[in-house]
């Protein structure tokens, strides 16, 4: 659960607030869902993201 404190301002709070959510990837997973998506580009869409990961990682392996 994420929570963010108000202290008078809320306009700030809202910001944190979705600041939060961005960073915790639930904004990405809410727009992701608000339609159907078909098999063929989920797997795409799986394929891709695991391609990423692992650039990713290899990348930081590389750097150390």
């Amino acid at each position: 659960m994420i929570e963010v404190e108000v202290r008078g301002d809320i306009e700030h709070a809202i910001r944190i607030l979705k600041k939060k959510l961005q960073l915790d990837g639930i904004k990405k997973e809410m727009k992701r869902r608000e339609a159907y998506e078909k098999p063929c580009d989920k797997r795409r869409r799986k394929t891709a993201e695991s391609r990423r990961k692992i650039r990713k990682l290899m990348f930081r392996m590389d750097r150390d």
